[in-house]
């Protein structure tokens, strides 16, 4: 995901941030100060990974929201499924989810897995 995108979308379009971010993801990012950008980038580069992850792309009454980036008590991140979104992983088979994000100041990527222990 090129970071440039989402300043821009979130600068054209100031409801996107509402309508893909959770309110826990926007106060993370907004936190960040002036590297806010590659924070919103690498989650959403996160929420995408997912819905490819559950094999249906962003379709199927998904909501961005369904999929929120969260951190470990160490700082790590996570995924919190919710709504269409945790059906789907539930009926997938999986029972674990695995993320990777990482993000310069140009380019964010996410990595997902989804694992069946």
């Amino acid at each position: 995901m090129e970071v440039y995108r989402i300043r821009e979308t979130m600068t054209r379009t100031p409801r996107f941030r509402e309508k893909v971010f959770t309110e826990g993801e926007r106060i993370y990012c907004e936190g960040k100060g002036a590297v806010s950008g590659e924070s919103y980038a690498a989650r959403f580069a996160a929420k995408e990974a997912v819905f490819k992850a559950l094999k249906t792309g962003w379709r199927g009454n998904l909501s961005w929201q369904d999929v929120e980036v969260t951190l470990t008590e160490l700082g790590a991140p996570e995924i919190m499924l919710s709504g269409k979104a945790a059906e789907l992983f539930a009926a997938s088979g999986a029972n674990r989810i695995h993320v990777s994000l990482s993000h310069t100041s140009q380019h964010a990527i996410a990595q997902i897995i989804l694992e069946r222990v």
